[in-house]
């Protein structure tokens, strides 16, 4: 009778869980809208973001191109609290934090090393078809550079 209950108590976490971040507006496919955009100039370009449920953690895929135009694709795993997560397949981050501010806004920051490359803001229309990503950082070649990269719910 024990087991039971334990195994149904877990169930109804895992379920809350669920149910939580599926009301996030965060979650989805996101596709840039480009005429919207202004993103600076050999900055890259992430055309597709998808926010999905795994588990407890959220998985965000970013599919786009490079500031040389190659295709790219890299995949961070995590929660929305702030605390550094690895991330694969983007050369110039080890890993990324983000942080929920309200119901509709994190905060990003990106990391190679020790070192903070980039930071922003992401937030979603109240009507959950706009997210606009706000960012700031320095490239590769040390320069500084400011995006803003706005994209519609799929």
């Amino acid at each position: 009778m024990k087991t039971r209950a334990i195994v149904m108590t877990l169930a109804f976490c895992f379920v809350g869980t669920a149910v939580c971040l599926a009301d996030d507006p965060m979650m989805g496919t996101w596709k840039m809208n480009e005429a919207k955009s202004k993103l600076s100039p050999g900055v890259p370009k992430n055309t597709t973001v998808v926010y999905e449920a795994i588990g407890e953690n959220v998985k965000v895929t970013i599919d786009g191109t490079d500031s040389d135009g190659k295709p790219m694709h890299n995949e961070w795993t995590g929660k929305f609290d702030g605390k550094d997560y690895p991330v694969t397949g983007d050369p110039s981050a080890d890993t990324r934090s983000l942080k929920k501010v309200d119901g509709r806004t994190l905060t990003l920051t990106v990391k190679k090393g020790d070192k903070t490359t980039m930071t922003g803001r992401i937030g979603v229309s109240v009507d959950g078809k706009t997210r606009t990503v706000t960012t700031s950082g320095t490239d590769s070649q040390g320069k500084k550079y400011s995006s803003r990269a706005v994209y519609d719910k799929q």
